[in-house]
This record gives structure tokens, sequence and C-alpha cells, in this order.
């Protein structure tokens, strides 16, 4: 018992000596990036290593909250993940429960299909000239319509509508529910921890919507913030190139910064969906 109190202990100490380091290396980019974002020009390019600022300067935030074209895409981008996000989760839902259906006609041969799509796909050409021909070019809608459906978060969420007992079904029609019904009063309530983990899923793919931007958007009143950021680092990296005359632009802290802004959003919100992570994933990962 000794010596395994003594092994256990010795794991133990291994075990989380292991999971900080890891997790500081998880965590070093985001502190760097935000330690750079408030260290002047200088100091930020004579070292490599940013563990504190030595003195602290906000001018590259200031640079950036009076660009127009920071709260255009801003604004887009909350667009995009709200509006985005709600569409995905109605279609995937309402999929997933038809799909949950063993007595559905065709339902195998349509979940083949589906899952057919997460190894092969039409491609970029095909997919490109189809949403031109729908007109959808230069809109928001670019962005969320032909990508509204992961199949992944698709199979998670029915194979958790597949884990709920059909008695509880059963007892709802019995008592004249249809179902819709079944659907909003029974299903959806008993799934919160699913629907919260895969529109967690959802809303952090829109917020970081840059592929399609790329593909489908040229105008820049329709640009999401990703794009507006690999713009301030293109613009960056061409002024330092060709020798402009901003020393501020020339710096490191203006990108850092940029990058800050666009990732800030997402790590307020996390920590409140984080709970339903593990339950949600896990439950809808179990199979009858």
């Amino acid at each position: 018992m000794t010596h395994s109190g003594a092994g256990s202990k010795i794991f133990d100490t291994v075990n989380y000596m292991f999971l900080t380091f890891l997790a500081f290396l998880t965590l070093y980019p985001f502190w760097d990036s935000l330690i750079v974002s408030i260290t002047p020009l200088q100091e930020s390019l004579s070292s490599n290593l940013h563990l504190y600022p030595k003195s602290v300067t906000l001018e590259a935030y200031q640079y950036l909250l009076q660009l127009k074209q920071l709260w255009v895409s801003y604004g887009n981008s909350i667009f995009i993940t709200v509006f985005g996000t709600i569409i995905s989760m109605f279609a995937t839902t309402m999929a997933a429960y038809a799909l949950s259906k063993r007595q559905l006609p065709g339902g195998r041969p349509i979940m083949f299909a589906i899952v057919f799509t997460m190894m092969f796909s039409g491609g970029i050409i095909p997919t490109y000239l189809v949403v031109k021909q729908l007109g959808m070019m230069n809109t928001v809608w670019s962005m969320m319509i032909p990508t509204a459906i992961q199949t992944y978060n698709l199979i998670i969420m029915r194979n958790f509508f597949t884990s709920i007992p059909d008695s509880l079904e059963e007892s709802a029609r019995i008592d004249g529910c249809s179902d819709l019904g079944i659907l909003l009063r029974i299903v959806i309530p008993l799934s919160m921890p699913a629907i919260a983990t895969i529109s967690l899923f959802y809303a952090v793919a829109r917020w970081n919507e840059f592929f399609t931007a790329v593909m489908y958007v040229t105008d820049k009143g329709v640009w999401p913030l990703q794009l507006f950021l690999r713009s301030m680092l293109i613009d960056n990296e061409a002024s330092f190139q060709s020798g402009g005359d901003s020393p501020f632009l020339l710096g490191q802290s203006i990108k850092m910064a940029t990058i800050m802004i666009s990732t800030i959003p997402v790590m307020i919100i996390y920590p409140f969906f984080q709970k339903y992570f593990v339950q949600g994933v896990t439950l809808g990962a179990v199979k009858e």
C-alpha cells in the first residue's frame, strides 16, 4: 500500500506538472499578443520573449478604434455570428430530429449521403458557381447559407436525440402531442447541453469566418472582422517592406492589438458555455 500510495503521488505530481506546462504553452500566445499590443515599438522589438510590459501604451488600440472599417466589420461579424448560428441550429436540429427516427423512409441512405460529404465535397469551383447563381455574392448570406450545416455537428445532435428514451415520446403521443410538439416540449429541453455545445461550435466558426468571405466577398462594406484583420496585417507588412513613414505602423503592436480585438469576445463568452462541453459531447456520442 505504501509503494502504491507513493507511486500514485509521483504520478499525480508528474501529471500536474505536464498539464501545467501544456496550459502555459496554450495560454502564452494569447499573453504574448496582449503584452505586445500594449508595449511601445522599441521595447517590443528588443526581445522575442514578452512576459510582462516594462512600459504601457494604448496607442495601438487608440489607432484601431478610430477606424470606421473596424466598426463596420465588427457589426458584420456580430450579425453573421448571431443569425448564422440561429440558421445553423435550426437546420441542424430539424435534420437531426428527423434522422434520429428509425421509421424514417430512406433514413440510412440519407445519412450515408450526409456522412459521405465529410470525405468528398462538390469542390470549390462548383460551390462558387452555385453561390454566384443564387445571387449571394457580396452578401452576408454567402457566409451563412452554404455552410449552414456541419456534418460533424449533425451527427452529434442526431446521436443525442437517438439516446432519448422512446417511452417519453410514446407517452407524449398518447397525450395527443404532435411531432413538432414532442420536439419543442420534450426533445429540445432534454437536449440543452448538446444544443449549447453545438451552438458554441457554430458561433465560434461564424465569428472566425474567413475562407468563405475571401471566396465570395470583395465589398468592404460586407467584410467580416477576420478580413479586416487580414487587411491590417498585410497593410502593415507592406508598409514595413516599403519603408513607410509611420514608425507606429512598422511595429507589432498594431497587429497584436487587432488580433486581441477579434479574439476577446470569444474568450469572454467561452467560460459561460464551457460547463456544457463535456456533458454535451459525451452524451451526444452515446449510441443505442
